[in-house]
């Protein structure tokens, strides 16, 4: 044998022997570092889940309690100018469940969400609203036909409400937020009837 064929032979006889990647993957170590890293983020995943649907409930019910605030501001402020005592009457119904609406939605938001408040962009969306909605009736009265615009905004404005209560009950699992909204729910659907027939008697 040759010089060269002799140290041939010697390295490949000390050269470390290559771990197969089926081996690698097999080694129990490596296993349990793959198992740990899935369930953290898997735990991440849920708990982003979770916590997404915590602050979509809590900023719902939150532009909800402005909402009901709003319009119990509005009502107050224009049910005096409204002529027909029909529409007056339907007008003092709708603020007395809209007041007792949010008097229960505030008392859960206060034991749930423990003094947070809504967020700017909430707040603003609902004082936008709001002026629209002051801004046509105020034109209405000026113009004379108050009780007509008056009616046809009422309704509306309840068919609002009942869409925003109708997705929070759906993003809600709690059974007292989903019993507040149901009551509130079932009222403002027979009362909207009222608004609706007096806008097609107008």
């Amino acid at each position: 044998m040759d010089s060269q064929s002799y140290l041939n032979e010697i390295s490949q006889s000390v050269r470390p022997q290559k771990q197969s990647k089926m081996n690698f993957f097999k080694n129990k170590f490596f296993l349990i570092g793959a198992i740990g890293v899935v369930g953290v983020i898997l735990m991440a995943i849920i708990g982003a889940m979770l916590s997404g649907g915590r602050a979509g409930v809590q900023e719902q019910s939150f532009a909800l309690e402005l909402r009901f605030s709003n319009l119990i501001e509005t009502i107050s402020t224009y049910q005096p100018n409204v002529k027909s005592s029909e529409l007056r009457s339907s007008s003092a119904s709708l603020n007395g469940i809209l007041s007792n609406s949010k008097s229960e939605l505030s008392e859960y938001i206060q034991e749930t969400f423990k003094g947070k408040k809504a967020e700017k962009k909430t707040t603003d969306s609902e004082k936008e609203h709001l002026e629209a909605l002051k801004n046509e009736l105020f034109q209405a009265k000026i113009n004379g036909i108050l009780d007509r615009i008056y009616a046809h905004k009422m309704s509306y404005e309840i068919a609002l409400v009942m869409a925003m209560e109708d997705t929070l009950y759906d993003a809600t699992s709690n059974e007292k937020l989903r019993s507040i909204l149901d009551n509130s729910y079932n009222s403002l659907r027979n009362l909207k009837e009222q608004f609706d027939q007096y806008s097609e008697a107008n």
